[in-house]
C-alpha cells in the first residue's frame, strides 16, 4: 500500500488545523489502464482495478456506489467501451460495448441510471443506460473532437466542447436534439456550467483563452486569459470561484466569477522537483507537471488536480488557496471522481 502523510495547514485567518478529509478519491491512470481507490483519511490506495484501454474520465452516481469509466483507447486503437464499477465492492460489474461509436471521453451522470457520454471519434453525444448497457439516444454534433460535456439542469441542456472545431455545442436533453454551435476559440476542450446555471465556461487550449457563454442567449459575454494551454475548468460549489488548469504553464489559475478577474495562480511543481523522464509528454505539453483533471467535491473544501506528467494528484485547500497534500497515483492520472463512502481494504 502507498501512504502519504496528510499535511496540516494552519489557516491564516483562524490558525486552526485543516482536518483530514473523508471519503474515497477515484483516479484514472491512463497509461496503466487502471482506476485507483485512494482513502482520503489515510491516503492509502485501497484498491486498483483494471479498466479498458486509456481510461480518461469517470462519472459517479449520486449515491456514490457506482462509477462509469470512459475507455478512450490510444492512437492506434480507438476505444469503444465503458467500464462499470461497484465502488464499495471494489470490483468491475460489467463492460458496456458502444458498438460503432468510437473514442468515448467526457461523461456526466444524468437522472436515474443514465449517463451522457461524448464519442470524439463519432462526433456525437450518447445517452447510455448503465444498467442495461444500451445506447438510448444519439445526438450528432457534427463537430470535430467532441471531447468534454457539462450539463445544466436549469436549462435541461448539455454542452460539449469540440477541440477540432473550436466550438461549444448546445444540446436539448428533453428532445435529444442539437440546438446550435457556438465558436469559442481554437482547441475548445474543457467545459463547466456554473452551479446556478447562469454561465458556461469553455477552455480554448490552443487560443490560451476561456470563453464565458450565456446559456440562455448562447452569446459569449467575456473572454479570459488564464495561462498557457488552459485544458479544464471547474466551479466551486458556491459558484464564486472557478479554477482553470493550465497544462503548459503548469499551474492552476483562480478566477472571481463575478468580476471575471484572476485572483491567484497556484504552481503545481515544487521548487527543485524534477521528473525522472522529462521527455515523456514533452512533445505535446512540455516537461512540467501537466495539470489536467480537476475535481471539487461539494462535500469538501478541497480541489484535486491530476498532474499527468508527474503521476501525482495535488490537493488544494479552497479556503487558504494553498497546496496541502500531494497524492501518489499511477502513470498519467487524468480523470477524477469522488464518493463519500469509505472503501474498506
Amino acid at each position: 500500500m502507498m501512504k502519504l502523510a496528510w499535511s496540516l495547514l494552519l489557516l491564516a485567518a483562524g490558525g486552526a488545523a485543516c482536518a483530514a478529509p473523508s471519503g474515497t478519491l477515484l483516479v484514472l491512470n491512463k497509461s496503466d489502464d487502471t482506476m485507483s481507490f485512494i482513502d482520503l483519511a489515510s491516503n492509502e490506495v485501497r484498491a486498483t482495478l483494471p479498466t479498458g484501454d486509456g481510461p480518461h474520465e469517470v462519472a459517479v452516481a449520486n449515491d456514490g456506489r457506482t462509477a462509469v469509466v470512459t475507455n478512450y483507447g490510444d492512437t492506434a486503437n480507438p476505444g469503444k467501451t465503458l467500464t462499470v464499477v461497484d465502488v464499495p465492492a471494489k470490483k468491475v460489474l460489467r463492460t458496456i460495448d458502444l458498438g460503432a461509436y468510437r473514442r468515448p471521453h467526457g461523461i456526466v451522470w444524468l437522472q436515474g441510471d443514465e449517463v451522457a457520454v461524448t464519442v470524439e471519434g463519432s462526433k456525437a453525444l450518447l445517452i447510455v443506460g448503465v444498467n442495461d448497457g444500451k445506447v438510448k439516444h444519439t445526438i450528432v454534433t457534427d463537430q470535430v473532437g467532441t471531447h468534454m460535456v457539462a450539463v445544466s439542469s436549469k436549462h435541461r441542456r448539455a454542452f460539449t466542447a469540440n477541440i477540432g472545431s473550436g466550438s461549444m455545442t448546445a444540446i436539448d436533453l428533453a428532445s435529444h436534439q442539437r440546438v446550435t454551435d457556438v465558436v469559442t476559440g481554437k482547441g475548445a476542450e474543457g467545459i463547466a456550467v456554473a452551479p446556478d446555471g447562469s454561465e458556461v465556461w469553455v477552455t480554448n487550449r490552443d487560443a490560451n483563452t476561456v470563453s464565458v457563454v450565456d446559456p440562455a442567449t448562447l452569446k459569449i459575454t467575456a473572454t479570459l486569459e488564464p495561462g498557457k494551454m488552459p485544458i479544464r475548468v471547474k466551479f466551486t460549489s458556491d459558484g464564486t470561484r472557478a479554477l482553470v488548469s493550465n497544462a503548459v504553464s503548469g499551474d492552476v489559475a483562480i478566477f472571481d466569477t463575478v468580476t471575471k478577474k484572476q485572483i491567484g495562480s497556484i504552481p503545481m511543481q515544487k521548487e527543485g522537483e524534477k521528473l525522472d523522464n522529462t521527455q515523456r509528454m514533452a512533445s505535446q505539453f512540455g516537461s512540467g507537471p501537466v495539470p489536467v483533471g480537476i475535481l471539487m467535491p461539494d462535500a469538501l473544501q478541497l480541489a484535486f488536480v491530476a498532474n499527468t506528467n508527474f503521476d501525482t494528484v495535488t490537493v488544494i485547500d479552497l479556503d487558504g488557496l494553498k497546496i496541502v497534500n500531494r497524492l501518489k497515483a499511477g502513470r498519467e492520472p487524468d480523470g477524477l471522481g469522488y464518493t463519500s463512502l469509505t472503501v474498506q481494504k
